[in-house]
């Protein structure tokens, strides 16, 4: 039991650590967009990274899960292993096909103008080009760094994570200080070196085009159920922001929809954390076959450990939330404090959310997986349309706690329902 939970800690910090220099490189990306670009111009750029999330899902499936949870599963039998990547390998190629096409036919006969307030159409057309390179790149960075966590290459999965995030980092400071690129197109560029990083440093460890071109299998069945989990969840979402966000700058102004788009953006810091640091404790143990108490062995220390962990950051944050305001935002988005102590709440109840919802997706309970995330979303845009009619601002802070809360409860009685293998 000792040895269980020293090893528990030991993969909490270690991917703890990792995590923080993907926090780091959305810190210093946030910061330099926030410094160099009025709360109205924020919330534009938000809008944008909205689209290139949906870019990214349509054109990967939003399978990393899956390459997780499949990596880990057949790592053992090499002919099935190869398989299944040629599988995922060849519905992610069509998918970005699809995607590219879709993407140039909305950049010249979409709402732009619109759609992105006070940005030259030329440009946002630009960015969205630009953003066809940058979403196949990110995708090569998260499949390789998700196969290499299935096959326990703990050191390269580290490896590409932390170099990824130097180089983007790298990438925005440069072009936003130099400004041989639009705002809108360095978002969309950033991680075109990584791409090229990840998959050497992949291929080095057997995950290559040629192990998929000579693989006897083509496995595409198990793939399905990843697909659906990740992609619907990875467009809806989106989505709802947009309509949150137009809702809040529609209603109350734009300015204050920048105000909105910095209080979320720390809750995506705050996310990005423990998302990244349960895939790598949860997916690779839960996808293998156990029993109950198995299960309840191995998922319950590490639920009461995230949850502990989560409460204490929250305390620090609400404390020296004015702080966290400056360091990660600006002077100009002061007011985001005034707003934080109800959104903490949210990611309270958010992380919690993560550790069950991981759960559902390694056992690939679809069906109830995509009820409760899309019930949620949902929840979220209804609760927000109504919480700034009477709560103005505090709306949409205050349904961000509600829809992670009922989320919580839901995935809880979802887990708790699961059929287990018998002794």
């Amino acid at each position: 039991m000792v040895d269980s939970s020293s090893k528990i800690w030991k993969l909490f910090f270690g991917s703890g650590s990792v995590t923080l220099f993907n926090t780091l490189r959305a810190f210093v990306i946030n910061k330099l967009l926030a410094v160099f670009l009025p709360p109205a111009a924020f919330a534009c750029v938000g809008q944008f990274m909205n689209w290139m999330s949906i870019g990214q899902a349509t054109s990967s499936l939003a399978m990393q899960n899956g390459w997780v949870s499949l990596t880990a599963q057949n790592k053992d039998n090499l002919k099935t292993l190869h398989g299944v990547w040629r599988g995922g390998f060849r519905i992610t190629t069509f998918a970005t096909i699809f995607t590219c096409v879709l993407a140039v036919i909305f950049c010249f006969f979409g709402p732009l103008e619109k759609m992105l307030p006070g940005v030259h159409p030329r440009l946002a057309q630009a960015a969205i080009l630009f953003a066809l390179p940058g979403i196949l790149a990110t995708n090569i960075v998260t499949i390789a760094s998700s196969v290499m966590n299935g096959l326990g290459l703990v050191r390269r999965w580290a490896f590409i994570q932390i170099v990824a995030s130097l180089l983007q980092m790298a990438w925005v400071a440069f072009f936003l200080y130099t400004g041989r690129l639009s705002v809108l197109s360095v978002i969309a560029t950033q991680s075109v070196v990584a791409g090229f990083f990840a998959a050497r440093v992949a291929a080095q460890a057997g995950f290559n085009f040629k192990t998929f071109r000579w693989a006897v299998q083509d496995i595409r069945g198990p793939w399905v159920s990843y697909a659906v989990m990740g992609l619907v969840p990875m467009i809806v979402a989106p989505l709802v922001l947009m309509f949150v966000r137009s809702l809040v700058g529609t209603e109350l102004g734009w300015n204050a929809a920048g105000i909105w788009q910095g209080v979320y953006k720390i809750s995506d810091f705050f996310a990005s954390i423990f998302s990244a640091v349960l895939g790598v404790l949860i997916l690779p143990r839960i996808s293998r076959e156990m029993t109950r108490e198995s299960f309840s062995k191995e998922f319950y220390p590490i639920f009461a450990r995230m949850m502990g962990f989560t409460l204490v950051f929250c305390i620090i944050l609400f404390f020296c939330r004015s702080l966290v305001v400056s360091i990660l935002l600006s002077e100009s988005y002061a007011p985001a404090a005034n707003y934080m102590p109800i959104q903490l709440l949210g990611d309270f109840f958010r992380s919690g959310g993560w550790c069950f919802g991981m759960v559902l997706i390694a056992r690939r309970e679809t069906k109830a997986f995509l009820f409760i995330e899309v019930g949620a979303n949902l929840l979220f845009a209804i609760a927000t349309f109504v919480g700034i009619r009477l709560y103005e601002m505090n709306g949409p802070m205050m349904a961000y706690a509600l829809e992670n809360f009922v989320t919580l409860v839901a995935l809880m009685i979802a887990v708790r329902r699961l059929k287990w293998n018998t002794p």
